[in-house]
């Protein structure tokens, strides 16, 4: 988003951290994949990614779900820095930076437990008979806990391994395990993408102030000109098909949730009705409102 605000603008700075922040949030996520390679228990187990899952207006986002014959386990990464304090005593959550500033922050272990309630009832709901637990991992190598909670399920990313065997061995297995692969399949199938809310109305900033165009990958300048089914940088020549992608998800996560084939045209810069058309086909979108004024958005649900 940095990048299609102009120079000037009062919330770059901020928005700046922000982005730092998603960023290093992701990295964490990978680093819990990477590390989840060496969790070997003897018995079936399945994982499962970023799986979202709703039951009326109550919707929950998971960043690992851990599916073996003995429980679920939800995996919710934290891109916490710093030292960590739990206060047991008055229920406070906060850290101390490098600055030794102290950031009071949301105790992670409420997030969890409203998410194991969840998913409990969502097992009931589809009559999976399958206990649930939960696993908070911070991903951060820079992270010390100087006060934790007694609680054992709560872990940096290279204790994750041992921590999730410790939590099986108090789920004894059932006489006539579950059907994980049927399970499994009951989860992708009711998982909803989880749609954050567009970055200008978050951040209350007008769609009018967003830099439109498509970047060019290589010298990251806006305006690439549609030439003979190709995108092209009018500055470098660099050409590249795809272009149009990277612009449209850019539109999702920053101005609103659908798109119409007039708005796709000015965001890109597309003259042709008829170009525009086929682009927003190349995607699997959603179609809402009459024919001639489409309205296009990610879909909700996979089928």
């Amino acid at each position: 988003m940095i990048g299609r605000l102009p120079a000037v603008h009062p919330q770059r700075h901020y928005l700046a951290g922000e982005q730092r922040q998603i960023a290093a949030g992701i990295r964490g996520e990978d680093r819990m994949r990477k590390h989840f390679v060496e969790f070997h228990p003897q018995e079936e187990f399945h994982i499962l990614w970023d799986v979202s899952l709703a039951m009326g207006d109550w919707k929950i986002q998971m960043d690992g779900l851990l599916l073996t014959e003995g429980c679920a386990i939800i995996m919710d990464s934290k891109n916490i820095s710093g030292k960590i304090h739990f206060d047991e005593q008055t229920g406070e959550f906060y850290r101390f930076d490098d600055d030794n500033v102290k950031s009071v922050m949301k105790d992670p272990r409420i997030q969890l437990n409203k998410n194991i309630r969840f998913l409990s009832a969502w097992f009931e709901l589809k009559k999976i008979k399958l206990p649930v637990s939960g696993l908070i991992i911070f991903t951060p190598k820079s992270c010390e806990f100087i006060v934790r909670p007694k609680s054992k399920h709560l872990c940096k990313v290279y204790q994750m391994p041992e921590y999730l065997l410790q939590i099986l061995k108090a789920f004894p297995l059932e006489a006539e395990p579950p059907k994980l692969p049927k399970i499994k399949k009951q989860i992708i199938g009711a998982h909803s993408p989880y749609l954050r809310t567009p970055l200008c109305g978050k951040y209350y900033i007008e769609a009018s102030e967003i830099r439109r165009g498509i970047q060019c990958t290589e010298c990251r300048e806006y305006g690439m000109k549609r030439i003979k089914k190709s995108w092209q940088c009018p500055g470098f020549g660099h050409r590249d098909r795809q272009a149009h992608k990277f612009a449209l998800s850019e539109y999702f996560s920053l101005v609103d949730t659908h798109i119409t084939n007039q708005a796709f045209r000015e965001w890109c810069g597309v003259e042709s009705r008829s170009v525009a058309k086929r682009l927003l086909a190349q995607f699997d979108l959603e179609n809402s409102g009459e024919k001639k004024a489409w309205k296009y958005s990610l879909r909700t649900k996979k089928e």
